[in-house]
């Protein structure tokens, strides 16, 4: 059951960079939205985050950070770091860019070599899984426990040393892959909570009426419904099903529903009214209160971002 609501989740690139550097050099790379991704392809290098100690990351290591959390890489811990949107770019398709610090030069060999990427989840910021993800993953540590990872690794690392035609769009998608995995493994091995969220999708009866919500969140999922799907009566089923997930069925059901009509709203602007009449509500404002009580802000306000930061992307076009 928990493949089934893993098949849903998709990480779709925003942009890529290939950052070429010579010593000594820091680059800090602020919180965002989209969560960020790094593989080292030539030189160690050092990783810092706003919680955490220096951590050398050697050639072949990849890192994610699902939450898009505060963090520095670093040629030697005590160099000044810049901010990454201060360095040049130089565009090398839609979404990949060139980076190189202002003391590399083109006669010399760089020092460290990585791929980064910033990349966003289909998924809602608010998703329990989202939310149980740790700051950062490091794909190092989950090399023994999905044997998928180590290819993916080696396949990144040919593409950047071989410069070939078209290797930074390959990079991408292999990127886009490895995220994923690292996810995937995270799920099956290397859950640090073993309760909660997690094993209640991974129960055969609750996880197949999660999986069933998470996959039709348009439809009108009422206990005696979800009861049946379970095969239990209505007052078994609510019981189960708060114990395991720590919620009812209702609220969780429209948890999800909230989750949807803001991907609907913020990702493709999609009208309120259209989104309140997908999700089955009677009115566009019993469908905002439900939206606000969940998300903690109307949707009249998460469309206006959408509209603005299109409005912005046109300026800049």
């Amino acid at each position: 059951m928990l493949t089934q609501v893993l098949l849903g989740l998709r990480l779709e690139g925003v942009e890529y960079g290939r950052c070429v550097m010579q010593a000594p050099w820091a680059i800090a790379f602020p919180a965002s939205r989209e969560a960020h991704f790094h593989f080292v392809a030539q030189g160690e290098c050092w990783l810092r985050t706003a919680s955490s100690e220096w951590m050398r990351l050697r050639p072949g290591d990849a890192v994610l950070f699902p939450h898009g959390s505060f963090h520095v890489l670093a040629s030697a811990p005590d160099v000044p770091a810049v901010e990454i949107d201060r360095l040049a770019r130089v565009p090398v398709s839609e979404n990949i860019y060139l980076v190189r610090g202002d003391d590399t030069r083109d006669d010399a060999a760089p020092s460290s070599v990585m791929f980064c990427g910033a990349m966003r989840f289909n998924l809602d910021p608010l998703h329990p899984l989202l939310a149980m993800m740790p700051e950062v993953m490091h794909a190092g540590a989950l090399v023994q426990r999905d044997a998928t990872v180590p290819g993916l690794l080696e396949a990144m690392e040919r593409e950047v040393s071989l410069d070939r035609i078209g290797a930074c769009g390959i990079l991408a998608r292999l990127a886009d892959v490895l995220a994923a995995s690292i996810i995937r493994t995270w799920v099956e091995c290397g859950c640090s909570d073993p309760t909660g969220w997690i094993a209640a999708v991974q129960c055969p009866r609750i996880g197949k009426v999660m999986a069933a919500i998470h996959a039709e969140p348009e439809r009108d999922w009422s206990v005696p419904v979800l009861a049946e799907l379970m095969g239990a009566s209505r007052s078994t089923f609510a019981e189960a099903f708060t114990r395991t997930v720590g919620e009812s069925p209702a609220r969780y059901v429209a948890k999800v529903k909230m989750f949807q009509a803001r991907r609907w709203i913020a990702q493709e602007g999609m009208r309120v009214a259209v989104a309140a009449h997908r999700l089955g509500y009677d009115s566009e404002a019993s469908f905002s209160r439900a939206f606000k009580r969940v998300i903690g802000r109307p949707p009249g306000a998460v469309r206006g971002e959408h509209a603005r930061g299109r409005a912005m992307s046109r300026a800049v076009d």
